[in-house]
């Protein structure tokens, strides 16, 4: 091996552990309230790295770069691609986070790696680890972007591994695999050729209803920030993203137009061209930078948030309506399960422990004792009780700004007669 091989490879090690550490740094920021600047970092690193086994891949090669080690680095740049979609709803981020997935996915970059046998059964099983994970965060993505013939194979490609898997340690991707097919079966509408999206083809523009533009020349309204969240006992749910949240999430997005779907069409097409041998870097990571649709407006920012506490909850609430404009309306979507399910918790867990049941089945946080024991949403594990109540008393701070509430629970007229009770008028 040159010198020169070994010192290529050597900076490009260097440059991923650097890189790696900015991506950390990023990811373990919640998507709201800030902390663009980890995300700006993490992507720049990343794009210098790419930019180096762009420039110097047969060095790199020759220096002892494996595929593996390029498929990772490309699923890191997806990965921030989908977190700065999360963060900013752009859908050329999402698009972004596409094209690399698939050019991953069809290069095999993890695939020939996990099946060799130099590497050693450890570093193969590690890879194959990775290629999981890949699998899962692109079936996310191909979900979201409504791919049916993507998300259809790479199911039966997940599948594939795991049952190929026996002899290792993959229980818990069973567990995924029983949660994927529920989500797909209880989803069966992504086959559909209408999308949950709004659409401007079907749909008429807000401002084209003289019901609400009368009220444009007092004061302009722009939802612009959305907390979508859900906490139920067996929801149907893939990774950390329910079908409550799932579906929200796409009614709060605008369908793209003919011409910007004809532009993704072509970036994924040529973002997954040619050199399928040997680590490539024909993938542009800027190729999503000028995808735009002028045409429509821009999409709120989503804060989803996977079974919170009451207190995380109120605590991302107000972290958001901190940042908020005047004239910014804050959507809060809930599903949670109210009192019926909260009592039959607690009747189960009576069985074990008379003293905790007692103390779940009074609301002892609350000072308003005359308030019915049933006017609450219940955000909480099995057999919990006061301090996992969701009251309308909390988010009466959060009314000081436009806010739109939309609660998905049986027990959603406790909201309705408490806000009403309150006067607030929403």
């Amino acid at each position: 091996m040159a010198d020169g091989e070994a010192g290529a490879y050597r900076e490009f090690k260097a440059l991923a552990e650097a890189a790696d550490r900015k991506f950390a740094r990023a990811r373990d920021l919640p998507l709201y309230g800030g902390g663009d600047h980890h995300s700006r970092k993490a992507f720049k690193a990343y794009t210098r790295l790419w930019r180096l086994q762009q420039e110097r891949r047969r060095e790199l090669v020759a220096g002892g770069l494996r595929r593996w080690e390029i498929g990772e680095v490309a699923s890191r740049i997806g990965q921030l691609y989908y977190a700065r979609y999360l963060r900013t709803a752009e859908p050329r981020s999402l698009v972004g986070a596409y094209v690399f997935y698939e050019a991953i996915y069809s290069r095999g970059y993890f695939g020939a790696a996990a099946g060799a046998e130099g590497g050693g059964r450890h570093q193969a099983l590690l890879i194959r680890y990775k290629e999981l994970r890949f699998i899962a965060r692109f079936l996310v993505v191909a979900m979201l972007m409504r791919r049916a013939e993507a998300v259809d194979h790479l199911a039966g490609r997940l599948r594939a591994f795991v049952e190929e898997s026996k002899k290792t340690n993959f229980k818990e991707w069973k567990q995924v695999l029983q949660e994927l097919g529920r989500f797909l079966k209880a989803d069966g509408a992504y086959k559909g050729s209408r999308s949950l999206r709004y659409d401007n083809l079907f749909d008429s523009y807000p401002s084209n209803l003289a019901s609400i533009a009368r009220f444009h020349s007092k004061r302009v309204l722009k939802l612009k920030e959305a907390v979508l969240t859900s906490y139920r006992r067996n929801e149907v749910k893939f990774t950390e993203l329910t079908l409550d949240t799932f579906r929200m999430l796409q009614c709060l997005e605008w369908e793209p137009t003919g011409s910007y779907q004809i532009a993704a069409k072509e970036l994924t097409e040529n973002g997954t061209v040619s050199d399928q041998s040997g680590p490539s870097g024909l993938i542009d990571i800027h190729l999503s930078a000028e995808i735009s649709d002028g045409g429509l407006p821009s999409n709120p920012q989503k804060a989803i948030i996977y079974h919170p506490t009451v207190s995380h909850l109120l605590a991302v609430l107000a972290t958001i309506c901190e940042e908020l404009s005047q004239d910014s309306i804050l959507l809060i979507y809930i599903s949670a399960s109210g009192s019926a399910e909260q009592n039959m918790a607690s009747q189960k867990y009576a069985s074990s422990s008379s003293s905790h049941a007692r103390a779940a089945s009074f609301p002892i946080d609350k000072p308003n004792s005359h308030m019915s024991s049933d006017n609450h949403l219940w955000l909480g594990p099995r057999g919990s009780g006061g301090p996992n109540n969701l009251y309308p008393e909390d988010l009466i701070p959060f009314t000081r700004y436009p806010l739109f509430l939309v609660i998905d629970s049986e027990n959603s007229h406790a909201f309705k007669a408490g806000l009403s009770e309150l006067n607030l008028g929403l």
